[in-house]
């Protein structure tokens, strides 16, 4: 049969093996969610089943008696590891809380039914709040300074440059915690120690490295001539920047910024050693909520499932930009 061809690309993927390239993504993505998943859960069991052994993956699964004889099976989920997550509790003998009015919310009905009562609200909405603040406020100095010093770098000609670039590239060959102790003492001299400016300061010049060598390459692919006719047009160069450079590098601020909020928000060893009060964040906080007998399991989860939202938030809201990222070095002059 003549127009017919039996012939197959070498470089087209065969059926075979998008089916083995897609077994391997939904299992690694499994992998991936179940840990997370497990803490998600965590934080909806009683502290019984947080610590129970065999481990528990759900909540206990009891039955309820609807009829006389007829039982449905339930998943007993509490909202304990919340309240102790948001409040501070003391246990109580059975007289002091006989003597009590009768709660009037549900948390303190909980709080009561543990031989407790709620003394006030805990840290955690401080230190989460700190965390907002430090995380998200380095990771726009990072890629302000960045973008700027990258686009220097691009566009001029700066003496010593590609010395400068390796040593700023050097910066990140050293664990960060290498140099606590010189940082530690700087912070104590100069009064930053436990303060947000300072916290937001070292974060910013642990990532300005990593943001201008990922910066620096993505204007690289820029074409010059954009903004020399920008320029032609009668723009002045801060304006072909901001106009005209900023938005084709949408795609590699938005990768260097998910990279730079991941580690300001995850940081822990700096945040332990240089803060212990108004300006700690939620990393060292979650694993010194202590419940009777040890760690509070369902608050620490609670605590985890609320942290890891706004990173989440933020990736999904530059999803499109990181996606473009797979084809922006399509781009040539």
């Amino acid at each position: 049969m003549k127009g017919l061809s039996t012939s197959h690309s070498v470089v087209a993927p065969t059926a075979w093996s998008k089916r083995f390239a897609a077994l391997v993504v939904v299992f690694y993505a499994v992998v991936a969610l179940v840990p997370i998943v497990w803490i998600m859960l965590t934080g909806f069991k009683s502290p019984a089943d947080s610590i129970s052994y065999p481990p528990k993956f759900i909540p206990t699964l009891s039955e309820v008696e609807e009829k006389p004889g007829e039982y449905s099976p339930y998943y007993q989920m509490t909202l304990e590891g919340y309240v102790n997550l948001f409040t501070s509790r003391s246990r109580q003998s059975k007289e002091y809380l006989d003597s009590l009015p009768p709660p009037e919310t549900w948390y303190d009905e909980l709080v009561r039914s543990r031989q407790m009562v709620i003394t006030g609200a805990s840290n955690f909405s401080q230190r989460y709040g700190n965390s907002l603040i430090i995380g998200f406020g380095s990771t726009f100095m990072a890629i302000f300074l960045g973008t700027l010093a990258a686009y220097g770098f691009s566009r001029f000609k700066v003496p010593l440059k590609d010395d400068l670039l390796f040593f700023i590239l050097s910066t990140r060959m050293m664990p960060p915690i290498a140099a606590a102790i010189p940082i530690f003492l700087m912070f104590r001299a100069t009064g930053l120690a436990d303060t947000h400016a300072g916290m937001v300061l070292l974060y910013t010049a642990v990532n300005m490295g990593l943001a201008v060598w990922l910066l620096h390459s993505f204007i690289d692919e820029i074409p010059r001539e954009y903004e020399e006719a920008a320029m032609i047009d009668g723009y002045t160069r801060l304006q072909a920047f901001i106009k005209v450079v900023l938005p084709q590098a949408t795609t590699g601020i938005a990768a260097t910024a998910m990279l730079c909020l991941v580690f300001a928000w995850n940081e822990y060893a700096f945040a332990l050693l240089l803060t212990s009060g108004s300006a700690q964040t939620a990393p060292p906080f979650i694993p010194t909520i202590i419940g009777e007998g040890g760690l509070d399991w369902p608050a620490v989860g609670a605590g985890t499932t609320l942290f890891l939202i706004p990173v989440m938030v933020f990736t999904i809201l530059v999803r499109k930009h990181l996606l473009r990222g797979i084809t922006f070095g399509a781009l040539r002059k």
